[in-house]
């Protein structure tokens, strides 16, 4: 059995998102991009409506991940606005070499503090996983979302793998990149992840497709091995 995160890029996808089944929700803005911090009043109705588990995304804009001071200062400053509703955060900082920013990660999550918080797919920009896995458990968050350094995670689910037996039950390794029902279940036996992440989005639409959330969901729930 794995978890199913939903990436969700307006409140009333979350909704929809949470109705049709998904464990977690990443809250963010402009899907174009990748995701970036949401509004804070978006947090709020979201939480108004869903018991489930909501994490908000901190990447202050679009692009790569190396953050000048006054951006981080206002990473700072979003986690401090979230944390009272967030659940968990997700985010990622990398240094001027594009290594996992082992000081400045660890400072917000030390701020996030007790709430979870994933480093997310900034991962995948590091020339060496293996090292930035043990920098990133170094930082104290609990998780990594990755898609093996791939295009993807079903072309980097072997490298996936590789990742869940390095952390060996230190840190969460979180499959995303491309994931979809004609995938989820291919990727989740040959890398072993215990969640996987989608935005399950709908053709040519910001919302998720409630029904494909269903099916993936069902087929996380089964466990099994089939390929």
């Amino acid at each position: 059995m794995a978890l199913l995160e939903i990436a969700c890029f307006h409140p009333k996808s979350a909704v929809i998102a949470v109705a049709a089944g998904a464990d977690r929700v990443e809250l963010c803005t402009d899907q174009a991009a990748g995701g970036i911090t949401p509004p804070s009043a978006w947090l709020s109705e979201v939480k108004a409506q869903v018991t489930t588990p909501v994490f908000a995304m901190i990447r202050p804009r679009p692009g790569n991940f190396r953050y000048s001071d006054a951006e981080f200062e206002e990473m700072r400053r979003s986690i401090a606005a979230f944390r009272a509703e967030a659940d968990g955060f997700v985010f990622g900082l990398l240094d001027g070499e594009d290594h996992v920013d082992v000081s400045r990660t660890a400072e917000l999550v030390r701020l996030a503090s007790p709430l979870p918080c994933t480093f997310h797919r900034a991962f995948d920009e590091t020339g060496d996983l293996m090292q930035a896995l043990e920098d990133v458990v170094a930082t104290g968050c609990h998780a990594i979302l990755s898609s093996g350094g791939a295009s993807n995670a079903a072309a980097g689910a072997d490298v996936l793998k590789q990742l869940v037996e390095k952390a060996a039950g230190r840190i969460v390794i979180i499959a995303g990149g491309g994931i979809r029902l004609s995938n989820v279940q291919r990727v989740r036996v040959t890398s072993g992840v215990s969640v996987c992440h989608s935005s399950a989005l709908a053709a040519n639409s910001v919302t998720p497709d409630d029904r494909e959330i269903r099916q993936m969901k069902t087929i996380l729930s089964q466990g099994g091995d089939e390929r």
